[in-house]
C-alpha cells in the first residue's frame, strides 16, 4: 500500500475537505470551553452568550467535517484499516454527541446552563478532541491520509 492509495476521497481542487473544515469546530469547542469557565468565574451573562454561540457554530461545522470525514473514512477501505481510524471517528462521533447534548443543556437559562453539566460536558469535549486530534495527527503525519500525492 502507497500513500497515494489513501488519498483524500471527498476534496475540492484536490484539497481535503476534511481537513479544511476540522479546525473550525476543534477551535468552537475549546473557546466553549474556556467562555464557560469565564462565566463560571465571573457570572457575566456575556460569557454565556458566547459559549451558546460557540458551540452551535461548532456542532453545524463539526456536522459537516463528520460527513467529509466519513466520506474518507468509507470512501477507502484502505483508511479503514489503518489502526487509528476507527479511535478517530468513534471518538468524534463521541464529541458530536456530548457538543450537541452540550448545546440543548445551553438553553436554559442563567447559571444553570453553564454550571455544572454545561461545564463538564465542554471539558470532556475537549479531553475527548486531545485524543482523536492525535489519531487524525497519526493517520496524516504517519500514513499520509488525505495526503494529495500529484
Amino acid at each position: 500500500m502507497t500513500r497515494a492509495d489513501l488519498g483524500p476521497t471527498a476534496h475540492i481542487a484536490h484539497h481535503p475537505i476534511h481537513v479544511m473544515l476540522v479546525s473550525v469546530p476543534i477551535t468552537c469547542f475549546v473557546g466553549t470551553l474556556l467562555t464557560d469557565i469565564t462565566y463560571w468565574r465571573t457570572a457575566e451573562m456575556m460569557w454565556a452568550d458566547f459559549s451558546a454561540w460557540l458551540v452551535t457554530v461548532g456542532v453545524i461545522l463539526g456536522i459537516l467535517a463528520a460527513i467529509a470525514g466519513l466520506i474518507d473514512f468509507l470512501g477507502n477501505r484502505r483508511v479503514r484499516a489503518l489502526r487509528p481510524a476507527w479511535p478517530h471517528a468513534i471518538g468524534n462521533v463521541v464529541v458530536l454527541v456530548l457538543a450537541t447534548l452540550n448545546m440543548l443543556v445551553h438553553t436554559r437559562d442563567g447559571w444553570t446552563s453553564v454550571v455544572p453539566w454545561r461545564l463538564i460536558l465542554s471539558a470532556a469535549v475537549v479531553l475527548i478532541l486531545l485524543f482523536t486530534g492525535w489519531m487524525g495527527w497519526s493517520m496524516v503525519y504517519r500514513h499520509g491520509v488525505g495526503v494529495d500525492q500529484r
